[in-house]
């Protein structure tokens, strides 16, 4: 094995190194041995990264087992759920990236040889994945799990039973006593959001891109299995180093990118995988823009029935056979591309050959779909002509005509929202709240839960240059690219302007002469923005490219220094 780490212990001037070692209490053989990171984004500040501590200590069991020394460091969370509906939700997109690079910091500057990487919560997991295709040293990604859900009253609940359920509460159907009691019922354990909100999805992608081992996406948080699954991934690891590969970059090929959109798709999972996917294939120094999720989008059915589109949690769909279901039953149907590299160094197909079928109740056969298209939907026309998405999972109607009403950021929404003073034909429009207007693309899961928990979520439509979360349903239209703040038509809208929307045509048309759109265009200013920026989000606003590209910061594909 050719070894990074022994730039850091080999010869007479590295004996500051190797005592530095030591006083972290490793000997000789400790040395000796390759060094491998193991990673976690675990925390006391949600539910979601609480349970990655045991499993994080269970992997290094995994690798001292493989012949490796195990080394473990931390790095950052921001909890969506508790940064949402204020200006904390900044925060969110933005510690993606410095996840990305906190794992390049660490990986690069004590040239360890291989890593374990856990991440719990939305934004965590495609941070990871990020960091790990970029330093692309030997890898295996590991999803911490979901929580189970609540019961309340013989009903199932989840947070998002109880995000909906305020919405019931300013319309007068549910009671604030009631909302207190189901406070306390719909999140029992640790473990993230159990539906295919955006932390399933996107653990759904590791499996798929081949990053993450076979059946680990959907198994609970609270499951001891994990902990089996953490040791075994730190064994795969150490077979991997001394393999020579696969490498993420060998996974991470626009073959398995494209094979991720689909099982996006195919269980109408978060919206936020357009970010997330261009994101990760741009580590890999491969070109995937929100056109090219469209495609996939466009071309493969919706065969899951998962919350919050459907029926099912990803409980559920574990014990019924896990993610390899989805993934069967897009491979028989010629969804998927069969060649694509996995981490067994085996081919997708080879992997798939012996999985059972799908079981027709959560999953269904390709050729028997939910619907013929992807439950997420790329639309574009002259209000977002780089485009814009929409989780259409579950809607009864895909086409919405109204007229706008339009709000310079998501407080002034809230408030009316509350207020009970939507009405139905109305397109709310929410802006300047883009990756660089905002800056940071907050997520409106409180607005869009109270919109839908009030009975008026294919009632009125909202668009914005935001983001929505993976549990919005409901006519939501997010990621507007190009955003306001850059000068994209959603400037330009105002009150009373006819908007008409169909998810079938895949449009989205501001219907306004374009005489008039002129005019407006002359007339308007760049907003100016309500308090000094500085510090994380100062740089953020000045780096971050368009949502369009996966709100990007960086040239991608970063090489290891000197070639090494």
């Amino acid at each position: 094995m050719r070894l990074r780490s022994r730039i850091t212990t080999d010869g007479m001037d590295r004996v500051a190194h190797r005592a530095f070692m030591r006083a972290t209490g490793m000997d000789d053989e400790a040395i000796a041995q390759p060094f491998v990171g193991v990673m976690s984004t675990h925390g006391e500040n949600t539910p979601c990264s609480m349970s990655l501590r045991p499993q994080a200590e269970a992997a290094k069991l995994g690798v001292a087992a493989g012949g490796g020394t195990p080394i473990e460091f931390t790095t950052v969370s921001v909890s969506d759920g508790t940064s949402m509906n204020h200006q904390g939700m900044r925060m969110s997109l933005l510690s993606r990236e410095l996840i990305a690079d906190s794992i390049e910091l660490v990986m690069r500057g004590h040239a360890y040889d291989a890593m374990v990487g856990f991440a719990g919560c939305d934004k965590t997991l495609p941070g990871v994945m990020m960091g790990m295709v970029r330093v692309n040293c030997p890898s295996v990604f590991v999803y911490g799990g979901a929580m189970l859900p609540g019961e309340w009253r013989g009903q199932q609940a989840t947070v998002l039973t109880a995000y909906e359920a305020v919405g019931a509460v300013y319309a007068g159907n549910f009671s604030e006593s009631d909302l207190a009691e189901l406070e306390l019922h719909c999140a029992p354990t640790v473990g993230s959001c159990p539906g295919q909100f955006t932390a399933n999805t996107m653990a759904m992608v590791s499996e798929t891109l081949g990053l993450a081992l076979p059946g680990s996406a959907m198994m609970p948080a609270v499951y001891s299995q994990r902990l089996a699954l953490a040791r075994r991934a730190g064994r795969t690891v150490m077979r991997i180093l001394k393999d020579g590969g696969p490498l993420p970059r060998d996974l991470v090929t626009r073959k398995s990118i494209e094979n991720a959109c689909a099982a996006v798709a195919a269980t109408g999972g978060s919206t936020n995988a357009g970010l997330h996917l261009p994101a990760i294939a741009h580590e890999a120094g491969i070109r995937f823009t929100m056109d090219d999720v469209a495609e996939v989008f466009h071309r493969t059915p919706l065969i899951a029935s998962l919350q919050p589109g459907g029926k099912y949690l990803a409980r559920d769909l574990h014990h019924a056979g896990g993610v390899v279901l989805v993934l069967k039953s897009l491979l028989d149907g010629g969804h998927l591309h069969g060649d694509a590299l996995t981490l067994s160094g085996r081919t997708l197909a080879e992997d798939l050959a012996s999985a059972p079928g799908p079981d027709g109740e959560i999953v269904r056969a390709s050729t028997a779909p939910l619907h013929p298209t992807g439950g997420v939907v790329v639309l574009k026309g002259s209000l977002c002509p780089d485009g814009a998405l929409i989780k259409i999972a579950g809607l009864k109607s895909l086409v919405f005509e109204g007229r706008a009403r339009v709000f310079d950021g998501e407080e002034a929404c809230v408030e009316v929202v509350r207020a009970g003073g939507i009405r139905a034909g109305d397109v709310l429009i929410i802006r300047n709240e883009g990756p660089k207007g905002g800056p940071g693309m907050r997520e409106m899961l409180g607005t869009t839960a109270l919109i839908y928990g009030q009975g008026m979520g294919e009632k009125v439509a909202l668009i914005t240059d935001g983001r929505f979360s993976g549990a919005t349903r409901g006519m939501c239209i997010g990621y507007a690219s190009p955003e306001a703040a850059e000068g994209g038509p959603l400037a330009l809208v105002q009150d009373g302007d006819p908007i008409r929307i169909d998810c079938e045509a895949r449009s989205i048309d501001w219907q306004i002469e374009p005489a008039e759109v002129a005019r407006r265009r002359a007339a308007w200013q760049p907003p100016r923005r309500g308090e000094r920026l500085a510090g994380a989000l100062e740089k953020y606003a000045r780096l971050v490219g368009p949502a369009h590209l996966g709100a990007l910061t960086h040239s991608g594909a970063a090489e290891w220094p000197e070639g090494k």
